[in-house]
């Protein structure tokens, strides 16, 4: 096993097991039986391990998507909902760590919102942020190329001041569905799906063309031929 696989797996066992995070790089590469610089050799602190994984969580999801050749055919609303489908089966095989890291991450924004000395340090510290980060520029990225993507196919319509903030609206679309499904007790996680439906249906329908947008075309268009 590859020292990095090493670190994760074991790092992974010990929050289950434990419910927090070890609390010596040093006692924790030495059950490993690694040096201490090898640790760092791979990650500068525990919470760059859970980045880590959230990434390769969402890289897993979007290559088993990407993979399949019906994929290429779906619309740009239909990759959507296949990726969050996939996201969410591959989180299903490491439930119980994705609850307790989102649990973690989630109870440490919670600190950051009071403006008492304790809550400016955990904002500091910005656990959740740094955690997710990694993850967030990813996703990021792969909903700039789809929403690329559905502006050429006219799924996605462009508006002044709005287009560039599509990207950030289904980063928290993302986020609402993960945890969503953290607190999901239904059967099979059904709820989840049918609210990963919902979310995404209705996220096209606001940013593809509408009725609004007709109006303002031809509004512009009375204006410039006044």
């Amino acid at each position: 096993m590859e020292t990095l696989e090493k670190i994760r797996k074991a790092y992974t066992e010990y929050v289950l097991e434990n419910g927090k995070q070890p609390t010596s790089v040093f006692q924790f590469a030495k059950k490993l039986k690694i040096a201490e610089s090898d640790f760092y050799n791979y990650y500068a602190s525990f919470d760059a391990i859970e980045a880590d994984v959230w990434l390769a969580f969402f890289q897993d999801a979007k290559a088993t998507v990407e993979a399949d050749e019906t994929y290429q055919t779906y619309s740009v609303r239909e990759k959507v909902l296949a990726f969050y489908y996939t996201w969410i089966e591959l989180l299903k095989a490491q439930r119980s760590f994705v609850v307790y890291s989102y649990g973690r991450l989630r109870d440490e924004a919670a600190m950051a919102r009071p403006t008492s000395r304790a809550g400016l340090q955990a904002r500091r510290a910005g656990g959740r942020r740094q955690v997710l980060q990694p993850f967030k520029d990813a996703f990021l990225d792969f909903a700039r190329d789809l929403l690329a993507e559905g502006r050429e196919s006219k799924e996605v319509e462009p508006r002044p001041f709005v287009t560039d903030r599509y990207p950030n609206a289904l980063w928290v679309q993302t986020l609402y569905i993960l945890d969503f499904w953290v607190r999901d007790v239904s059967k099979n996680f059904e709820k989840t799906d049918t609210a990963i439906e919902k979310a995404v249906n209705t996220a096209f329908d606001l940013i593809g063309r509408s009725p609004f947008d007709t109006l303002f075309d031809f509004a512009k268009f009375i204006y410039q031929n006044r």
